[in-house]
């Protein structure tokens, strides 16, 4: 029950994604949302913001409800953790690949992922354009979960599309 309950606020969180944003596909094992902004800054200024996720992640999509309490550590097998107070953390993805001012890709479900047979990868791509810095985005989401993944993925889509809107909007 723990697991609908959990399920139902995380779709309560979900945020009107950009038009940029969207669930690229569906089915019964898993998803893929996808999206991307153009950000007016040099790529080396959107990654030192984006291996930073305390500067942009919303709180309201963490365990400990405070941003200040995510970090990433930008290589390979690097964490992006939360200490929780009171003694507690998460590990809501590990690091797999790192190309610095071009390419993360981490492992890991997150949210009310956690508590189902999933796993996710994230792959964010930064691309210089004319003017700045493409910011993209790919989540493919996969495995078992006691609920319909295609009810999900617009939610997930939309938290996803809400923390890297944040980060482009560090930038505005």
């Amino acid at each position: 029950m723990r697991a609908i309950g959990t399920f139902i606020a995380f779709v309560g969180f979900a945020f009107a994604a950009p038009a940029a944003a969207e669930v690229a596909s569906s089915g019964d094992t898993g998803f893929a949302v996808t999206g991307s902004a153009d950000i007016a800054a040099p790529s080396s200024e959107v990654w030192a913001a984006l291996v930073e996720p305390s500067r942009y992640w919303n709180g309201e999509h963490s365990w400990s409800g405070d941003a200040g309490n995510m970090t990433l550590e930008p290589e390979a097998g690097g964490c992006f953790c939360e200490t929780i107070p009171g003694g507690g953390s998460a590990e809501h993805m590990r690091v797999v690949s790192i190309m610095p001012e071009s390419r993360l890709v981490m492992r890991g479900s997150l949210g009310p992922l956690q508590g189902e047979a999933l796993t996710g990868v994230l792959t964010v791509t930064l691309e210089p354009v004319d003017e700045g810095t493409r910011l993209a985005w790919t989540y493919v989401v996969g495995g078992y979960a006691r609920y319909p993944l295609p009810d999900i993925a617009p939610a997930v889509d939309g938290v996803i599309a809400e923390q890297m809107t944040r980060l482009a909007g560090l930038f505005d």
